[in-house]
Order: structure tokens, then C-alpha cells, then sequence
């Protein structure tokens, strides 16, 4: 019996890493921002870099109800954030994905998202010929007050909860 408990647990493990090979995208320093009480939404965050032309279409969580891709953009000299259908990752290009940019968020989260855990992202990538492919990751959460370096300040530039906290569907 436990033969098979092996073979099965070789196989799913090298399900994942052909899973995550298919998307040739390497993913550095994600994190995803830490909330307050009873905030329901949030970011994740992180560079992506991806050896061939291809798309961030998709990412999911056990933490949120729901999960977006997002972009902020200057609008009448208003910075607003939207849902986008995708992030482009040019060939050997990195993308950030950083607070006033491009981002993930999460949103109805089921519960506070506190400084020192690890949310787990699963990541769906779309390559030009549609073929579409995921991979696990875990973005450890930093305080509320960090930059896209991972900095923490002793300010909050008047974000209101990393711009998202007020975001409605």
C-alpha cells in the first residue's frame, strides 16, 4: 500500500514541476501587503520574468473570495485602479508588479492577512499560442506600510489601506 502512496505522490510532484516548466516564468520577491482588521481586500506583488512572449491571465487564492489582475492608471489627473484581462510578459523582459502598477488583488478576504505569513498565489500564465499553465507560489505578507522594496515606513502616504481598501465589485 504504501508503494502506491509513493508512486502517486512522485507523480503529482512531477505533475507540478512539468506544470511550472511549461510557464517559463521566473517569479522573484513576491509578497503580498498586510491588512487590518476587517479590511476585505489587499495586494500581492513581485517581478516576473518569462523566457518566451506570454500573459499573467489569472491568479487564485484560499485567502480571498475573490482574486484580480489589476492595473492603476492616470485618468483625467486622477490615478484609478481597473481589472484587466491580462499582464503582458515580453520575452526576457522583467514586469513588475508593484503598488501604482500593475498588481494582484485580492478580494472578500476570508480573514486578516497578517505580517510574518505566507499567502499561497496560484499563477496562470497564457503563452501566444493559448496555451495556458499555472505555478505555486507563497508571497510572504510585509507590513502595511511597505514600498515595492519590501520597505517598511513609518508613514503611510495617505494610501488608506494600500489604495484598495475602499475597492468594491
Amino acid at each position: 500500500m504504501s508503494t502506491l502512496f509513493k508512486w502517486v505522490g512522485c507523480t503529482a510532484s512531477a505533475l507540478f514541476i512539468a506544470t511550472a516548466a511549461q510557464a517559463q516564468v521566473a517569479v522573484d520577491a513576491p509578497w503580498v501587503r498586510a491588512t487590518v482588521p476587517q479590511q476585505s481586500g489587499t495586494g500581492a506583488f513581485m517581478r516576473l520574468t518569462s523566457e518566451t512572449d506570454t500573459s499573467l491571465v489569472r491568479a487564485d487564492s484560499p485567502v480571498a473570495k475573490h482574486v484580480e489582475v489589476h492595473e492603476m492608471v492616470m485618468e483625467n489627473n486622477v490615478m484609478k485602479m481597473r481589472e484587466i484581462p491580462a499582464i503582458p510578459l515580453p520575452a526576457g523582459q522583467a514586469v513588475e508588479l508593484k503598488p501604482g502598477g500593475y498588481h494582484i488583488m485580492l478580494l472578500d478576504l476570508h480573514g486578516q492577512v497578517k505580517e510574518g505569513e505566507n499567502v499561497p498565489l496560484t499563477l496562470t500564465f497564457e503563452d501566444a499560442g493559448g496555451k495556458r499553465s499555472t505555478m505555486d507560489i507563497q508571497a510572504p505578507v510585509r507590513p502595511l506600510a511597505s514600498d515595492a522594496s519590501g520597505n517598511a515606513h513609518g508613514h503611510g502616504h495617505g494610501h488608506n489601506a494600500g489604495g484598495h481598501g475602499g475597492h468594491k465589485h
